[in-house]
């Protein structure tokens, strides 16, 4: 078991196999549905992060799906990162999880069974800590290892967050640093330092239960969060569906220890790359190490916030409680010539 390197058996790693935002919009522009579901309160057209189906009773059910190949070596935290970062979809939306389904594609004739069984340990380790079952899945034989969930959730109608109704005038917050996908880079291309991959692996494993309690705030006017597509992808799906414009400060924005040394030892993802030939053009210009930082793609990233000025102080409060150390990474303004404007 000591001897398996999983991502040696992926051409991709993590959220960094997404398919680019560009590329996604031109396969769903002719499959999108001309039937209406008035009971379907959030579905493709705001690139959310999973649907909401009202129940009328003043709830509605949450449903997603997340998975990807591998993007550590060790099997047993893959499935934890996969499953943590596919729950991440409930929390975003302000739901509570209630039980996942595994989906599981594995090399039989290259990877022993034993592999695999360590890889539906993590991913059934992490349900456990959010507290549901891992109560089924579907499996297939693939040439690359596949693992992530379909996770269903509950929410109250009036805490549900989406990603398109963020106002002008708020701050943003982001709960996780950036940085995920250059220190993978790191460690595939056997640059990375003993313990730097560590705070990365700690990083993805942390579940963003806080996003069932912030979306309690009517303050919190948008959540999403953070993952392939990069800070500046996701906020621009933000910012495109509320018809505003965002400035991101530089220097607020959270970052890694160390991310900067890789990312001088060009250790950019190209999922990263990608991201910002499908957006790039909607944004300021910037210097090439803010492009690739806030372009990186992340896996299992943070919430991304947007709160009012006047419920910032009661975000900060709840946020503090559960161990964050938060800070304002910018700004929403009306809508401008770029999307985003870093500084």
């Amino acid at each position: 078991m000591e001897d398996i390197k999983l991502t040696q058996y992926s051409h991709g790693a993590g959220c960094g196999c997404k398919i680019s935002p560009q590329l996604l919009d031109k396969i769903l522009v002719k499959s999108r549905s001309t039937i209406s579901y008035p009971d379907l309160l959030v579905g493709n057209d705001s690139k959310d992060d999973a649907a909401a189906f009202d129940l009328g009773n003043g709830t509605s059910v949450l449903s997603t799906t997340d998975f990807f190949m591998p993007i550590v070596d060790d099997p047993f935290t893959f499935g934890r990162i996969a499953a943590c970062n596919a729950i991440s979809d409930i929390y975003a939306m302000g739901g509570k999880p209630l039980m996942a389904i595994a989906i599981f594609g594995w090399p039989i004739n290259v990877l022993d069974t034993d592999v695999a069984s360590e890889v539906i340990a993590g991913g059934r380790a992490i349900c456990e800590e959010a507290g549901i079952p891992l109560a089924g899945g579907h499996s297939i034989d693939s040439p690359e290892p596949i693992f992530g969930l379909a996770v269903t959730g509950t929410v109250d109608n009036c805490d549900l967050k989406r990603n398109d109704t963020a106002e002008v005038d708020c701050e943003i917050f982001l709960t996780k640093p950036l940085g995920i996908g250059i220190l993978t880079t790191a460690q595939k291309n056997k640059v990375i330092e003993e313990g730097d991959i560590d705070i990365a692996i700690e990083t993805m494993c942390t579940l963003n239960k806080i996003g069932a309690q912030i979306s309690k705030l009517e303050g919190v006017t948008a959540i999403t969060d953070v993952t392939g597509f990069g800070l500046l992808g996701h906020l621009s799906e933000v910012c495109e569906g509320s018809k505003i414009s965002a400035k991101i400060r530089y220097e607020d924005v959270p970052i890694l220890p160390r991310v900067k040394h890789y990312w001088g030892l060009d250790c950019v993802p190209g999922g990263t790359k990608r991201n910002f030939e499908s957006y790039g053009h909607k944004l300021s210009k910037m210097t090439q190490e803010q492009q690739d930082i806030l372009c990186d793609a992340q896996t299992s990233g943070g919430l991304l916030c947007l709160v009012r000025k006047d419920a910032v102080e009661e975000f900060l409060k709840i946020t503090k409680a559960d161990g964050l150390d938060l800070k304002s990474l910018g700004q929403t303004m009306k809508l401008g010539e770029n999307l985003i404007e870093i500084t």
